[in-house]
């Protein structure tokens, strides 16, 4: 992690969770962080759990991944302000509420399904790119995806979460269009997908957690984040997938 030190890393969804994980382990490893998130309160708070003298480098922006417009501002005044970005973590995401696609009531909760999980991904992919592109540095994006992207477990436990599933499909496929397109841009920039299985957050709700003993901690992904990141420049880890021991699916 040596060659990140002192550089700027964009973590997407800091407030809690994984992006929370991602957003403290990135700092102590000796990154600049901004996390964005709705609630800056929360990602402010993550200062309490770092060492005094590192917290000066955590910041919080607020940003609306459903909001293009919103999206393209905040990060062109992360670069203007910070002088680049080196690594994007997009990790915010979202999968409750009734997705049943032959449901009829649920059309808002369906596009902020895609608004958020792939639009959002595209568009903050997009906006970093512009800065590693002009700076030229080793750069690195790191998808956070789920094994919900590469096989569909609508039936389990969750019967009607069914737009999820999709959505992480669109992140298996959109990694291998980046990794494609950076290496038709000529600049060195990695990506990565990493997929875990169920993790304890808010995303799968206590039903779920309730009913499955076998999960992830939010600071075993951003281990993983950690370890793709560290791996020397020619080598690119393009899909990393961590399950808890005995995970039943």
């Amino acid at each position: 992690m040596e060659q990140w030190k002192n550089r700027i890393a964009v973590v997407t969804g800091a407030s809690a969770g994984i992006g929370a994980a991602i957003a403290k382990d990135l700092v102590k490893a000796g990154m600049i962080v901004i996390g964005l998130a709705r609630r800056v309160d929360l990602v402010e708070a993550l200062k309490n759990d770092l060492p005094e003298d590192l917290r000066k480098n955590l910041h919080s922006v607020q940003c609306d991944l459903t909001n293009e417009a919103d999206i393209i501002l905040v990060f062109s005044w992360i670069v203007e302000k910070y002088n680049g970005i080196d690594i994007l973590i997009n990790n915010a995401g979202i999968g409750p509420g009734n997705t049943e696609l032959i449901a009829s009531d649920n059309s808002e909760a369906i596009r902020k399904i895609l608004d958020t999980n792939v639009l959002g991904l595209i568009f903050c992919t997009r906006e970093a790119y512009k800065s590693m592109e002009k700076h030229g540095r080793n750069s690195h994006v790191v998808h956070i995806n789920s094994v919900s992207g590469h096989k569909v477990f609508c039936n389990l436990a969750a019967p009607s979460r069914n737009m999820y599933s999709p959505s992480k499909f669109a992140v298996t496929a959109i990694t291998e269009i980046h990794r494609q397109e950076f290496i038709r841009s000529k600049h060195h920039i990695k990506v990565t997908s990493i997929s875990p299985g169920l993790v304890k957050t808010e995303l799968p709700g206590k039903d779920m957690l309730e009913k499955h003993s076998a999960v992830l901690e939010p600071e075993d992904v951003s281990q993983s984040v950690l370890y793709v990141l560290g791996t020397p420049p020619h080598v690119q880890v393009h899909e990393l997938t961590i399950k808890p021991f005995g995970e039943v699916f």
